[in-house]
């Protein structure tokens, strides 16, 4: 897997990090507008991406919890009331993929359709009433679909990803961007619901098939990253426990203690009564206790170090397969920062320049902290056609709960604060301060010199502030040194004033403002 410094460093050399946009390039404007439909065990669900930012931007997405493969493991055929309910979802889908301008649809059926007797014939039905072709997947090209999309919101990812549907479960081997050995497995809840003998039996069962496939991937202590949406409930259900303050799953991290907590804790609890609390659609909520039961052994067996929540799947999956080589290596956080900025800013553009002024301020930072400022920058006036009294908290919000990938939880919380303090000195008594128990004192601290640092470069010249002057920073000595242009001395008015001097008390420092080589007053 290659180091992240390395990456960085190659990066700058390219100019790729704030190059040319490479969603202006033809190839990857052919992926303006991409439409996937997922037909899994459980659910048949319709995905339009929007735009070829490197982060996929949701135009579209609605679900259909069609029940296709409940009863198959007993009957061998799909589910009477679910291929009926599958094929009225998928004509509405033909439909407005049609009004969307963006036919034909990208369509793949998964264990259900591939497993039933009548698969082919209902493959057929679609195609004539609906003009979608079903491709089928086998549980191998399903895994390395599954570990793509974790893949496309997660570049450094590095273990096994266990993507869990209603009739199967997948796993496969991910690290250096790419996807290795893959596996697949029968223990999707439908498919638990038909083992006979009761709890014990099951377990004997799911215990047999977990053994086989850990000898078969050879994983003992690795990172697990989840994807499925009976997993999605049970991460849910564990920030329900915890009082988490952050309810995004994607990138949500437990440690195996905790989840096992929560596991207990469902298994004790009201099924009802944490449908209520996490808003969970009954038919969802039915293969929780099955799912459950999967990951307790999966723990047990596996013995992972960490378990992550992937959002991204089959259907981002396809996504990156279709995305050119170049498009896939970019920063998925710093292309969906450059897209947001090309579309929202009053001055696309100026983020670079903005980055450029503030870096004497973060030499030395490591490069995944780095990445985070410059995201910042190109984020820092998307946010400006909002009322000014909640300018800070559109900011926040918009950082903390977007749909971004490559960002962790306490990466989301340090970006939403940065640009918070862009737009307000004081966090005191912010409606988002229980979100801040996610960041530590000193992150808490920069922080804050990154939005007092970027509320000042933003409005000391709104054109180009290299040409108005230079900071230096000396980090030993706690001097901050403001190097002034001749256009520089007509642009530090009382407010610049004002805003430097609030760069300069977060940062703990003694100003120095010159005119060149001579102090200015």
């Amino acid at each position: 897997m290659s180091d992240p410094a390395d990456t960085f460093e190659a990066a700058q050399e390219d100019g790729s990090l704030f190059g040319r946009p490479l969603f202006e390039d033809p190839s990857a404007r052919a992926l303006s507008r991409v439409g996937v439909v997922d037909v899994g065990s459980n659910s048949v669900r319709m995905v339009v991406f929007d735009g070829a930012a490197r982060s996929p931007a949701y135009f579209y997405n609605e679900k259909v919890m069609a029940g296709l493969g409940k009863g198959l493991a007993e009957t061998g055929r799909l589910n009477p009331e679910g291929a009926k309910r599958a094929l009225s979802a998928l004509k509405r889908f033909a439909l407005l993929a049609e009004g969307m301008g963006i036919a034909p649809l990208t369509v793949v059926a998964t264990a259900a359709v591939r497993e039933a007797e009548d698969g082919p014939a209902f493959q057929e039905q679609v195609l004539r009433e609906t003009g979608l072709k079903i491709w089928v997947i086998d549980g191998d090209e399903e895994a390395r679909l599954s570990a793509q999309g974790v893949l496309l919101g997660w570049p450094e990812a590095k273990g096994i990803v266990c993507d869990i549907g209603g009739n199967s479960m997948e796993l496969a081997r991910i690290g250096g961007g790419k996807v290795g050995k893959r596996a697949t497995s029968p223990l999707g809840p439908f498919r638990l619901q038909q083992v006979e003998g009761g709890p014990k039996k099951r377990q004997q069962h799911i215990d047999k098939i977990l053994k086989d496939l850990q000898s078969d991937l050879k994983s003992s202590g690795e990172r697990i990253y989840l994807v499925g949406g009976s997993w999605r409930v049970i991460a849910r259900l564990d920030m329900e426990r915890r009082n988490y303050p952050l309810t995004v799953l994607h990138e949500y991290r437990m440690t195996p203690k905790s989840v096992l907590d929560t596991l207990d804790w469902i298994a004790a609890s009201d099924l009802t009564m944490l449908r209520a609390r996490t808003g969970t659609g009954a038919e969802r909520m039915e293969l929780v206790p099955l799912a459950c039961e999967v990951l307790r052994e999966l723990i047990a067996i596996f013995k992972p170090s960490e378990i992550d929540i992937s959002s991204y799947g089959i259907r981002e999956g396809l996504l990156f397969e279709q995305m050119p080589e170049k498009l896939r290596a970019r920063d998925p956080l710093i292309e969906a920062a450059r897209a947001s900025e090309a579309a929202q800013a009053r001055l696309p553009g100026f983020g670079k320049k903005l980055f450029t002024f503030l870096e004497p301020l973060f030499k030395g930072v490591p490069p995944e902290k780095l990445r985070l400022i410059k995201a910042a920058c190109l984020l820092h006036d998307t946010t400006w056609r909002a009322h000014p009294d909640y300018r800070a908290e559109a900011c926040f919000d918009n950082a903390t709960r977007a749909n971004l990938g490559g960002l962790d939880h306490p990466g989301r919380v340090f970006l939403g604060l940065s640009l918070l303090h862009r737009y307000k000195n004081s966090r005191a008594g912010s409606r988002m301060e229980p979100l801040f128990r996610l960041l530590t004192e000193d992150e808490l601290q920069e922080a804050e010199v990154l939005g007092k640092a970027m509320r000042f470069g933003a409005m000391f010249s709104i054109d180009h502030p290299e040409e108005a002057g230079s900071l230096h920073w000396s980090p030993k000595k706690r001097v901050l040194e403001l190097r002034l242009t001749e256009r520089g001395v007509g642009l530090m008015g009382e407010v610049a004033q004002s805003r430097f001097n609030a760069l300069v008390l977060s940062l703990k420092a003694t100003p120095k403002i010159t005119l060149g080589d001579h102090a200015a007053v």
